[in-house]
């Protein structure tokens, strides 16, 4: 059942990415182009977004627990550190550049494109790299 309620919500997500144009990573750029082709429709698909999830958000930690797991698992850090934000800015330099983001080009794949191939790739290695160095400091910080 679990299965089955990830592929239901990641098929709702891809459909509401892939209606709302944000698959298109010229729509994506446009929205960072504010003195030339201008396009906000990116901040209404945001703003839509936000709104259902303020209100899932709300509905489902009303409850005493989930579903289908005995206990939410919500992130208990609260401080910024240069990982988050160094992350964060290397997402939004990426987003910026490719006019892809990981919840758009997913979706993407399905066109057959060369560049959504490339960039998912990318993606891909990226996610590993990230882990690679992870565990590497992780093993340096250990042997000290």
């Amino acid at each position: 059942m679990r299965l089955f309620a990830t592929y239901l919500i990641g098929l709702i997500f891809g459909v509401g990415i892939s209606i709302s144009g944000m698959a298109n990573p010229a729509k994506v750029l446009n929205f960072f182009d504010v003195f030339g082709t201008w396009d906000p429709s990116l901040i209404f698909v945001m703003g839509g977004a936000v709104v259902v999830t303020f209100i899932g958000y709300r509905l489902v930690l009303g409850r005493s627990a989930p579903l289908m797991d005995t206990t939410f698992h919500l992130p208990t850090r609260r401080d910024l550190d240069l990982r988050l934000i160094g992350g964060s800015a290397v997402f939004g330099v990426g987003w910026g550049i490719a006019g892809f983001c990981p919840g758009g080009a997913l979706p993407a794949l399905g066109t057959g494109r060369m560049e959504v191939i490339v960039f998912t790739i990318a993606l891909v290695a990226g996610i590993f790299l990230a882990k690679f160095l992870q565990n590497r400091g992780a093993a340096k910080a250990a042997s000290a």
